[in-house]
């Protein structure tokens, strides 16, 4: 037993010491890096008419795109979220002391915008089979930061930039009918993060396919050039062998923020006489700010 002993007593010292070695002190830590920026979407503006309370992002959108900008419009870092991502709606940069933009997307398109050059942002469905990244309601949040020595945290609050053309077909889809499609010019795909305004003439297109002849309501987005913009709209119906079975064209005024209902009966319609009626124009940040209910 006394060689064990004074084994123990040989090697205990020797252990003490390793375990100090490898318990520094909190100060002599290599320091750790920090985000000095955190972001949170606070709030959107709310998609239902009849809410009074401010949506959160997961309320009214499926994806959030965070992008941060020199002063030259360079892109140095980008953030791309969806529902179901833990930190959904918040995101932390580190940041070299200096000015920023800071641009933030909230929207429910199947993909994320181009982000590349903040005055381009750009939205897609180019596709025949309509499975670009899509249009949808959209919110824009941009400002210039500037970040200092001390970290800092922004609650923000987006903005609806889109208009709506809501399409409602009131007579019977025919059977045979496989697919409608929507081509509209006069909006944009793109967007100027700026000024929420779009920046280039497109043709958008979108196809729905008709499975279900209870579906009459069709949304198509669009950002306006400016508040208030029109589009020409060809509409197309097509069989299951892409034959044309209907065709017809409309020219409808659009306005930012704003629902254009444009209801009639499209298969067995005459020529359209559109009117317009004004409703309910709000200023708050919840609602679309209005309605236009058109016929055709």
């Amino acid at each position: 037993m006394k060689p064990i002993r004074v084994l123990l007593c040989t090697l205990l010292p020797m252990l003490l010491v390793a375990c100090e070695k490898l318990t520094l002190p909190k100060e002599d830590m290599p320091p750790q890096p920090q985000s000095n920026l955190t972001l949170s979407v606070f709030q959107l503006e709310q998609t239902p008419f009849a809410a009074s309370t401010r949506a959160t992002a997961s309320d009214v959108c499926t994806r959030v795109n965070f992008g941060i900008y020199d002063t030259n419009g360079t892109r140095l870092k980008q953030t791309n979220q969806k529902l179901g991502d833990e930190d959904f709606g918040t995101a932390s940069f580190q940041l070299p002391e200096g000015t920023y933009q800071l641009v933030v997307v909230a929207h429910s398109s199947n993909g994320n915008p181009t982000m590349t050059d903040p005055a381009k942002i750009q939205f897609s469905n180019i596709t025949e089979k309509g499975n670009g990244t899509g249009y949808s309601d959209t919110f824009l949040y941009n400002t210039m930061i500037k970040i200092g020595s001390e970290p800092q945290t922004m609650s923000l609050t987006l903005h609806r930039i889109v208009a709506l053309c809501r399409f409602v077909i009131e007579d019977k889809i025919p059977e045979g009918v496989a697919k409608l499609r929507f081509q509209y010019k006069g909006g944009s795909g793109h967007f100027n993060a700026s000024t929420g305004l779009g920046v280039t003439k497109s043709t958008q297109t979108i196809f729905f396919p008709v499975d279900d002849s209870s579906q009459k309501q069709f949304d198509l987005y669009t950002f306006l050039h400016d508040t208030e913009g029109n589009i020409h709209l060809l509409v197309t119906a097509y069989d299951a062998a892409d034959n044309l079975i209907c065709e017809r064209e409309f020219d409808i005024p659009l306005q930012q923020n704003r629902i254009t209902w444009f209801s009639g009966t499209f298969f067995t319609g005459k020529t359209p006489v559109a009117s317009q009626q004004f409703t309910s124009t709000l200023s708050i940040d919840e609602k679309w700010k209005g309605e236009i209910r058109m016929t055709y």
